[in-house]
């Protein structure tokens, strides 16, 4: 089953970026158990592995839709990650709410890139997350150059941690991951030489919010998601840049399941962001991003068309 977007914009409040699919259906862990316990104790989460259609349930409930990934990381941490076919695929049944992200292990070379082609002409994926630090890679090493080449070429964007890491905290050697992975200074270069691939960076990218603005405001390629911390505790900087010139460039994410969205935005509403900024992050400018405006309509025009046949 290859995904298409079903997605009804009008009934949708929000549109949240980042959503971890934790556990396949048939109860694989996309991490190794000492990770999951340990991001868990950092997060306080409770809920920490919903199934995927579990995830479709409760973002219906909510008026939203999620965009949902694992990630790739088998080379760096030895752990196979749940299905990412059976992602797209449980996104597929949950269109009206779910739009699936593929990830692919950098480490895996030429293997990657021909994964990526078929993650999205098979099955439709509609981005690709990648995480540096745990996957063990410096994004800005040309030898990574073909993967994005071919992920801009499939028309898709990609979506990069930055900043802290929950992954391994608290852990001896932070379980081997190397938080300079996920400066975003890295991915400059990334958007500067691909200035057709959409570059998502993840998160605050706390302790260098002030690198990953500047990125965002020179480059119109780059975005900023606002998942993994709640919105009390953004940098000043972040929350004065999203209501000036990166208005049209800052995405909703909570991180969910390791933050609800509701506590997110109960945090979200409490922080001096204007007012006509709120809309355009919570959903204005995913739509853009994603393309969802035409993609949506095209789709709605199909199902009426079907209805009167």
């Amino acid at each position: 089953m290859r995904y298409e977007y079903g997605l009804d914009l009008a009934s949708l409040d929000a549109i949240d970026m980042h959503v971890h699919i934790e556990c396949s259906d048939h109860g694989h862990a996309s991490l190794p158990a000492a990770l999951t316990e340990a991001s868990a104790k950092y997060f306080k989460s409770e809920d920490r592995s919903p199934s995927l259609d579990t995830i479709a349930e409760r973002y219906r409930e909510w008026r939203m839709a999620a965009v949902v990934f694992t990630v790739d990381a088998t080379t760096a941490l030895g752990h196979e990650p749940n299905s990412i076919e059976e992602i797209a695929e449980g996104a597929a049944r949950n269109n009206d709410v779910l739009i699936p992200f593929g990830s692919v292990d950098p480490l895996q070379g030429s293997r990657a890139v021909d994964r990526a082609r078929m993650l999205v002409e098979d099955y439709g994926v509609k981005g690709f997350k990648f995480h540096p630090s745990l996957q063990g890679f410096d994004p800005s090493d040309q030898q990574f150059y073909p993967i994005y080449e071919a992920i801009s070429a499939l028309g898709v964007p990609a979506l990069f941690h930055t900043g802290q890491n929950g992954m391994g905290a608290g852990l001896p050697g932070g379980y081997g991951i190397k938080l300079a992975y996920s400066n975003p200074m890295l991915l400059d270069a990334v958007a500067a030489d691909f200035p057709e691939l959409q570059v998502i960076m993840a998160h605050p990218s706390v302790p260098w919010q002030d690198e990953a603005n500047s990125i965002a405001t020179h480059k119109s390629n780059v975005w900023i998601d606002l998942s993994g911390w709640s919105p009390k505790y953004f940098p000043e900087s972040l929350v004065r840049a999203s209501n000036t010139m990166l208005a049209d460039k800052v995405l909703f994410g909570t991180d969910y399941p390791l933050i609800s969205p509701q506590k997110w935005l109960g945090a979200f509403e409490q922080q001096s962001f204007k007012d006509e900024v709120r809309p355009k992050i919570l959903k204005d400018n995913a739509v853009r991003l994603l393309g969802l405006d035409t993609a949506a309509g095209a789709a709605a025009g199909a199902a009426r068309a079907g209805e009167s046949a």
